[in-house]
């Protein structure tokens, strides 16, 4: 018997009432929620007329002058969160040779979100938190590391995180912590399979031919399987796991602890 042609299942989806809401509504809401965690357009123009007047003479005017830095990267000497930024701006850095700027609270927040939206004007900015915090909520109540490995340590139900700092944009980690199904990539998908002896495997797809599929199962078992012995080979359109209920302080710091993550290096 040939194995049933490859379709979208939603035999994932949790829970269904959700799922149908969701359906209803997705643009509007996914829309409604990213606003929350990044900085508005208008917070970007405002960032680079700042910028431009107060900061370009001494960091030039893509933020590559100063030694060590480079703002328009988000390469900086003893900054990671936006509130890190905050306190250089405020407070000035390297024994006064960068002074201390009295702005107001917009005013900051203008200057960051220019240089996290990578010194474009049209630009996104994503807010990013302090990555302690973020590698606790991982390990915690995000429930992150119950499924992804990190540095070697944790299962491999989900894919490896250790390096995605330097994989992933900070706009695409965000997307995958609010809305997992719009960030999975096809290669991710869950799987479910049947075999002809019956025996029904669920996991994540890591390989595909023509003729076989790598998975590796629930029980973190690499298996590869020949489709001819398939009856049944389901790819799930949604990832095993909800968008997070985190807060969105608490995804922006999640954020600034994924961006840490550059491998074993």
């Amino acid at each position: 018997m040939k194995y049933a042609p490859q379709k979208p299942s939603n035999w994932c989806q949790k829970p269904l009432l959700l799922v149908i809401f969701l359906s209803l509504t997705p643009a509007l809401l996914l829309a409604q929620e990213v606003s929350d965690h990044q900085y508005s357009s208008e917070a970007i123009q405002a960032g680079l007329a700042i910028y431009s007047r107060e900061c370009a003479l001494c960091h030039g005017p893509q933020g590559d002058l100063v030694s060590g830095i480079n703002l328009r990267l988000g390469q900086f000497r003893n900054a990671s969160s936006d509130e890190d930024l905050r306190q250089v701006i405020s407070n000035g850095a390297a024994q006064g040779q960068m002074p201390a700027f009295n702005f107001g609270d917009q005013e900051l927040s203008g200057v960051i979100a220019y240089i996290r939206a990578g010194f474009d004007p049209d630009g996104v900015a994503v807010r990013i938190g302090d990555p302690e915090r973020g590698k606790a909520l991982f390990e915690g109540k995000g429930e992150c590391a119950s499924c992804h490995r990190v540095n070697g340590e944790g299962p491999r139900t989900a894919p490896d995180l250790s390096s995605i700092g330097i994989l992933r944009t900070p706009t695409n980690l965000q997307l995958n912590l609010i809305d997992p199904a719009a960030a999975l990539l096809p290669i991710n998908r869950p799987v479910r399979l049947v075999t002809r002896n019956e025996e029904t495997i669920v996991g994540r797809r890591l390989n595909e031919d023509t003729y076989t599929v790598q998975l590796i199962d629930s029980q973190e078992r690499l298996r590869s399987l020949l489709k001819s012995e398939l009856v049944t080979y389901e790819l799930s359109e949604r990832p095993s796991k909800q968008s997070t209920n985190l807060t969105n302080d608490e995804v922006a710091d999640v954020v600034g602890y994924l961006l840490t993550l550059r491998g074993m290096e």
